[in-house]
């Protein structure tokens, strides 16, 4: 069932946080919240976390436990990120294969979890309470008027789950590639991908060969690789301005408004559509700590983007033009 915003007078949806504990802190305290008996909150507003508050940063314990604070006292929402997955799937053994876990060990899966880990205490009780924790976060929130997803909005694969919660089956199903569970959480948390056109490949941020580029699908209109596939600038050789035959997902076309993460946008380059908001932009990179501050507008507007630690944005009024 959805959630009702009626008892509240809005929803400051918090982009990846990734361990930047004060930076969250700062942008906690700019939208107006205070610790108040061990949590923070406003009186008249709800954060929503779109999850990835781990891996990466120098602050990942302290987060989890602000946030956890804030989640036990009512006063936020959290969407289980990619990285929330995966640490669930790395502690979580393959009931398939003895020995091996349903994110296996591999030098690239431990090295992009070594942070998280040795942070936490891997294997220790607070490292088994946390991914406990983990298990009970939804995979997107309707908040009625409002949607909030880590990565993309797709009706097909929330109808074809059937449910925002991963039990034991459906982790299992997730974890394992070739089937449609993988395919739906895959998209939800990873965002959908499509495969580049032979000859071309780039460099992710963290220096992966991909031959896959994330799909730009909130942006409605006709797509080409050229402007819907999320590369770099220096990609070479360009990506062709030929249209994309097979979209791996519809693309967003509903009237309520959607707000997610995990697109490494960069500040102040805003990422906005009439429906769509993107905030994560790059925290534990350098970029800021942002927030869409919903107050039950239809339609999303740039003015409603808080940073931590930047003056407020605003379109120039008609006599600075």
């Amino acid at each position: 069932m959805p959630v009702s915003s009626s008892e509240h007078d809005g929803f400051d949806v918090i982009g990846d946080v990734h361990g930047c504990y004060n930076q969250l802190v700062e942008l906690l305290h700019q939208l107006g919240y205070s610790d108040e008996s061990g949590a923070y909150r406003h009186s008249s507003r709800q954060v929503v976390f779109v999850g990835d508050l781990i891996d990466r940063g120098p602050g990942q314990v302290d987060v989890l436990r602000l946030v956890r604070a804030m989640a036990d006292a009512g006063t936020a929402l959290v969407v289980m990120g990619n990285h929330e997955f995966n640490a669930i799937a790395y502690a979580t053994p393959n009931p398939d294969q003895p020995g091996e876990y349903l994110r296996r060990h591999s030098e690239k899966n431990n090295s992009q979890h070594a942070e998280f880990l040795a942070q936490i205490g891997g294997g220790s009780a607070d490292h088994v309470d946390v991914v406990k924790w983990f298990t009970t976060l939804p995979l997107w929130l309707d908040l009625g008027d409002l949607r909030v997803v880590h990565a993309c909005w797709e009706p097909s694969a929330m109808t074809g789950l059937g449910t925002p919660y991963l039990d034991e089956q459906l982790l299992v199903a997730a974890s394992t590639s070739g089937n449609d569970v993988y395919r739906w959480v895959e998209h939800l948390c990873k965002g959908p991908e499509v495969r580049l056109p032979a000859g071309h490949t780039f460099h992710d941020k963290e220096g992966n060969r991909r031959t896959e580029a994330r799909l730009r699908w909130w942006d409605a209109k006709p797509l080409t690789y050229a402007s819907a596939c999320e590369v770099p600038p220096n990609c070479t050789p360009p990506l062709p301005d030929t249209t994309i035959q097979d979209l791996p997902v519809d693309l967003y076309n509903h009237d309520v408004p959607v707000i997610f993460g995990h697109y490494w946008r960069d500040w102040p380059s805003i990422e906005l559509t009439n429906t769509t908001a993107c905030v994560d932009y790059s925290a534990v990179k350098g970029g800021p700590l942002v927030a869409y501050r919903w107050s039950g507008e239809t339609t999303l507007t740039v003015e409603h983007l808080v940073a931590a630690g930047q003056r407020p944005i605003r379109w120039p009024t008609i006599h600075e033009l």
